[in-house]
């Protein structure tokens, strides 16, 4: 008896250990293909040790570089449409003063490059450049086989910052 209820318990505690597939193969793989997909972001990694001090002085933080992020951040690649609403944790070299629109990292771009290509490990790599913004960014993006992605964007003009989340079809 007490093996059977040990065996039970190793394959609960194995099926409960599986990943979690966010997005179907077939409807990850089309949405790829077609470059028509929205990213949503659920963690942001910012790399200014400012930013990480000021988190971790607050009381119940866990000293950790990640902030979880509340629905709605991310972005939505469509063909002729580029439209990203992150926020920004980090320093930023050159700002207008009162300019609170510029908190983030909200445009939308029609005239942007993807280029696409596969790591070792069968993981799809993006690289998104928007030519029509007045600063120069590259958006770095992996998605893994399970729907899940991460997101990691260098600027001229800001520190990089890097985003944990998922992808879902487009809406």
């Amino acid at each position: 008896m007490r093996a059977f209820v040990l065996m039970i318990s190793m394959v609960l505690m194995t099926i409960s250990c599986g990943s979690q597939i966010y997005l179907d193969p077939a409807t990850l793989n089309s949405s790829i293909e077609n470059k028509e997909f929205d990213f949503n972001a659920t963690r942001a990694f910012p790399t200014n040790y400012d930013v990480i001090n000021v988190l971790n002085s607050m009381p119940g933080s866990t000293s950790t570089r990640l902030m979880n992020l509340d629905p709605g951040y991310g972005f939505n690649l469509k063909k002729d449409l580029f439209s990203v609403a992150l926020p920004y944790f980090g320093r930023a070299f050159n700002v207008n003063p009162g300019d609170a629109t510029k908190g983030g990292l909200t445009f939308e771009s029609k005239e942007f490059t993807v280029k696409q290509s596969t790591s070792k490990k069968g993981n799809t790599l993006l690289v998104i450049t928007p030519r029509d913004q007045r600063e120069n960014y590259v958006f770095n993006l992996e998605i893994f086989k399970n729907g899940s992605a991460f997101l990691s964007i260098q600027s001229n003009n800001r520190q990089p910052i890097s985003f944990d989340g998922n992808i879902s079809a487009p809406k």
